[in-house]
């Protein structure tokens, strides 16, 4: 299959690791932040940390959009979905992250609410216009990558006249969180990051430059397929070697310096960024998300049922928040596997397939049970 099967090859993977091993100075530690989750999943789906020399540490960020949603706004779609007149549209993976005292929206739909799982948010669109006499809120989240879709929603239920749409607004901002996490009080060591695929071709390249020449921390824009991720290692490596840092783009086939432009105007036409936003993991970082234009406030459904998020507190005992900052793994908490499974998760980094936690689980604990069993 083309640009799928080239990406695959083992043998030039292992080729790939050898260059690496041999380019990797042995007198030194190398850790690297891959800050999206479909890296993460693809590290663990094809045990590339397998290949890797032992002084080369991958590090897994919050790059996981289901999993970075703090406690409190979880809270908020509950509510809005118990609402009798609502009707609640949102992605699977949604379905089952963790609320308080476990509230979550597959009980919530148990137990009557009208919760739709949706595969496009023109399916929002679609029910809000064969249904007018319910109140139909999308529950939209996601970085960049899925920020024009719900822009182009909001567009056609404006077109449409649909009074009875809203928008319930999540999406966030992947350089923004990339800063906080080299602005922690207490920083982890990050020698460069493996850029993300999906939003780097909303964005470009552009917007990482000032990780390369304010902090000094090398970028390079990776695609999913392990080629990609171990060529972007090798092309990191290379630049700590030769003290350098500069943003590179690995992922030339689909990356452009200036991203994809078109959509980056409907969102800027749509959205503006919020002061404040609550983040699993991070806190609450400024001018991180994103929020309705007030053109569009009609469409809003946090001004249309004035919602309010009180923060809550994620389940003491798990360990997301600090996987999510990439101070923990996932083996590294004791819920995982034991009271936390994809069946029963009691943090999010669990429930979503991007997380680190539910890749962990479906691939990387094999391997490190084979390792200790050797």
């Amino acid at each position: 299959m083309k640009y799928v099967d080239e990406y695959r090859d083992g043998a030039l993977a292992r080729d790939i690791a050898a260059a690496i091993a041999a380019e990797a100075q042995p007198d030194r530690l190398y850790a690297f932040m891959e800050f999206c989750g479909g890296h993460t999943h693809a590290i663990s789906r094809y045990g590339l940390e397998d290949l890797l020399p032992p002084g080369l540490r991958l590090i897994h960020g919050p790059g996981c959009p289901v999993c970075v949603l703090p406690v409190g706004r979880i809270d908020d779609a509950i509510r809005l979905a118990r609402d009798p007149a609502v009707t609640m549209c949102t992605y699977a993976d949604m379905m089952r992250v963790p609320g308080s005292n476990g509230a979550s929206l597959m009980k919530a739909r148990a137990a009557g609410a009208d919760i739709r799982m949706i595969y496009s948010s023109l399916d929002a669109v679609r029910i809000a216009e064969t249904e007018p006499a319910r109140q139909v809120v999308f529950f939209a989240i996601g970085f960049e990558t899925t920020t024009p879709p719900t822009a182009i929603a909001l567009r056609q239920a404006m077109q449409k006249g649909l009074a009875n749409f809203s928008i319930f607004c999540n999406h966030v901002l992947t350089p923004v969180a990339m800063r906080a996490i080299l602005d922690d009080p207490e920083p982890i060591a990050i020698d460069g990051f493996i850029g993300p695929a999906h939003v780097s071709t909303i964005i470009g390249t552009e917007p990482y430059r000032e990780f390369a020449e304010t902090y000094r921390k090398p970028v390079v824009i990776a695609g999913f397929e392990p080629l990609d991720v171990m060529q972007s290692i090798l092309m990191l490596v290379r630049q700590v070697n030769q003290q350098r840092s500069e943003v590179e783009n690995e992922y030339i086939r689909a990356v452009r310096p200036d991203g994809n432009v078109t959509a980056r105007a409907l969102c800027a036409e749509t959205f503006e960024v919020r002061e404040n936003f609550e983040w699993r993991g991070l806190g609450v970082v400024p001018a991180s998300a994103l929020k309705l234009r007030d053109a569009y406030a009609a469409f809003d459904a946090e001004k249309r049922f004035a919602v309010h998020t009180v923060h809550a507190d994620d389940n003491p005992a798990c360990e997301c928040p600090a996987i999510l900052r990439g101070r923990k793994r996932p083996a590294d908490c004791k819920l995982f596997g034991t009271a936390c499974t994809p069946e029963t998760p009691v943090g999010a980094c669990m429930v979503s397939s991007e997380g680190a936690c539910a890749a962990h689980w479906t691939y990387g604990r094999f391997r490190e049970h084979a390792r200790s069993a050797a």
